[in-house]
């Protein structure tokens, strides 16, 4: 088995200029698509029990020693009789029910960062290096309801395999350790520390546990906590184990043991936090893979699995870059350069650039992209503007009522597919993103009700959800401040 401690290859910063200024070239905003074919009968075939095998599937790739599968929840075993019997709509509900409290959870989240105003200490990438102390308990934290794409993991040694979390909006990576005195009901029995050989509790004094939001100290060990809008946390012991990726061993990973976990996170055993701040996995990995990763996430409701993978092999060349943006009052957030928004080929005169800023003073606006977010959300001004394009554009299409969240909706019944206005996202420097027809309108049963899969906010910031992530390999490249994406590279 491979282990990190080796220096992996990264790409001249000469080529990756080479890819950004190319992407910037590869999708010209004066030649867009104006119309996408939507394939109804495939995508309401899917939701018929047994139908997920119809639903696309993603095309194939060459995988890494760093990739490790990503399933959607529903394909859990902790209640597989459940999941086989529920319909469609049911599970809907549920999610949609799930993406309710994961927002009200980000949007509180990110207003009581806010107003603290307070600024993120230094970075910490090498854990390898932190000198560990035995100590006791400690806190880390989840969200109720987040929690849609799974990837499969080793901890400890000899390693056992967990389930966790795929969330880009997290930094902390924990998992739910005995003794338990409150714990969720998962996949896999819950982790027992002191049968890992590898499991080391954090000190207090570490330079590991001074970057912790909130720290304090029991019998010399490191304590957490946070604790969350929506009234889920976790609490239990910070430590550094080895995580298992595919064939490779990563030594001494900072995690959170926790102890005393509320939240609705049923099926995982914890969360890999894959955010932008200093205690994420990308950024304990640091320059051994260069702070680059990508997944990609497949249909909500398929059968199939995307990936997760690390180092800068895993960013596909030929990927649309963008850069990044950075809002030091959130450094968790991965920030999206974004300018404006297509529909049909014409771009949305009646929304500003400013519409997507962030606000330098204040820490507010902008929009980001979030993993654990379904729909994505526009500020109202943005989403009125964009709705109502579409809207214009698809007066051939017989309405339906708006369901849940969802205000524009299509009555698709008996037909086998039907053309709907392209959806572009437009960025700073010129790249163009155009969405997938099923990334634009979605089922919302198994008698031909689709909606328009966006929804208004008027929270900041705006969201680009997974349902508008869902087929395309979305890369992330931290260093140099670069975000990708490459469509049906799964």
């Amino acid at each position: 088995m491979e282990s990190i401690r080796f220096p992996v290859r990264l790409l001249p910063f000469s080529l990756w200029l080479l890819l950004f200024l190319h992407s910037a070239l590869s999708r010209p905003i004066s030649d867009p698509p104006g119309y996408l074919s939507l394939d109804v009968a495939a995508a309401t075939r899917g939701t018929a029990p047994g139908g997920a095998e119809s639903k696309r599937a993603p095309k194939p790739r060459g995988r890494t020693a760093w990739s490790v599968q990503v399933v959607q929840r529903d394909r859990l075993s902790v209640t597989p009789a459940a999941n086989a019997t529920a319909t469609y709509e049911s599970r809907l509900k549920e999610k949609l029910r799930r993406e309710a409290a994961r927002v009200r959870g980000l949007e509180q989240r990110i207003e009581t960062k806010l107003r603290s105003k307070k600024h993120p200490a230094g970075s910490y990438e090498n854990v390898a290096k932190l000198t560990a102390e035995f100590g006791s308990e400690v806190v880390s934290g989840m969200e109720q309801g987040s929690g849609e794409y799974f990837t499969r993991i080793g901890v400890g040694t000899p390693t056992r395999e967990q389930y966790m979390v795929l969330d880009t909006g997290s930094d902390v990576v924990w998992i739910q350790c005995q003794p338990c005195r409150e714990c969720y009901s998962q996949a896999d029995p819950i982790f027992n520390p002191s049968s890992s050989i590898s499991f080391s509790t954090v000190g207090c004094d570490s330079a590991v546990c001074s970057q912790l939001d909130g720290n304090d100290c029991h019998g010399g060990g490191c304590l957490y906590e946070v604790s969350y809008g929506d009234g889920s946390y976790t609490v239990g012991s910070y430590a550094t184990e080895t995580l298992t990726f595919g064939t490779t061993s990563v030594l001494n990973v900072a995690i959170g043991c926790g102890h005393d976990n509320v939240g609705l996170f049923v099926g995982a055993a914890g969360l890999l936090g894959l955010g932008a701040g200093a205690l994420s996995f990308p950024a304990q990995l640091g320059t051994q893979t260069g702070r680059a990763f990508s997944y990609c996430l497949v249909d909500r409701d398929s059968e199939s699995s995307g990936t997760l993978e690390f180092g800068p092999e895993s960013i596909p060349v030929g990927s649309i870059f963008t850069p990044l943006v950075s809002n030091p009052l959130l450094p968790t957030f991965y920030y999206l350069s974004l300018v404006s928004i297509s529909v049909g080929g014409a771009l949305l005169d009646t929304v500003p650039s400013e519409a997507f800023r962030i606000d330098e003073s204040s820490g507010r606006g902008g929009i980001i992209i979030d993993s654990g977010t379904a729909v994505t959300r526009f500020q109202t001004p943005a989403y009125n503007a964009l709705r109502d394009a579409f809207a214009a554009n698809t007066q051939h299409l017989p309405r339906a009522e708006g369901v849940s969240i969802f205000d524009t909706c299509y009555d698709l019944s008996g037909l086998q597919s039907v053309s709907i206005p392209a959806v572009g996202f437009h960025f700073s420097n010129g790249a163009t993103l155009f969405l997938p027809a099923n990334n634009c309108l979605f089922p919302m049963d198994s008698m031909g009700t689709f909606c328009f899969a966006f929804a208004p906010t008027d929270s900041s910031p705006s969201i680009i959800g997974n349902i508008q992530q869902q087929g395309i390999r979305v890369s992330f490249d931290s260093t140099n401040s670069l975000i990708g994406f490459a469509i049906d590279q799964c």
